[in-house]
């Protein structure tokens, strides 16, 4: 059965950091392309960061660097490192997968998307 299993949100002060984690199960992750994305209140769904199967990284222009993906093969988890978290970043965070292609593109339909994690950012 393929799964994706997000952890590690939770509320921090602004200024904070977080660090997500993305497990697959029924695939591996380093075959495909891997998004984060979020959703906040009222707000449509975007996206955050990508990594595709060689590496390669990219980001929303919004996040000014703040955001760094990565990943481990040996767990099959993608994490994504949040630091200077702001309150603009609260929503929640769903990892995805596009079996489509194993390039990184935050403009494409992904195909298998976890059930997401809440991240507040509030003092």
């Amino acid at each position: 059965q393929l799964q994706l299993v997000e952890s590690g949100g939770g509320l921090v002060q602004p200024g904070g950091s977080l660090r997500l984690s993305c497990a697959a199960s029924g695939f591996p992750l380093d075959y495909y392309a891997i998004g984060w994305f979020r959703q906040a209140p009222g707000k449509e769904r975007e996206g955050v960061s990508c990594i595709s199967s060689s590496g390669y990284t990219a980001y929303a222009d919004s996040l000014k660097g703040r955001f760094t993906i990565s990943r481990d093969n040996g767990k099959n988890t993608v994490y994504l490192q949040m630091n200077s978290l702001e309150p603009e970043d609260t929503g929640v965070y769903y990892c995805a997968a596009n079996f489509a292609s194993n390039w990184c593109n935050l403009g494409v339909p992904y195909d298998s998307w976890g059930q997401g994690t809440q991240v507040t950012v509030s003092s």
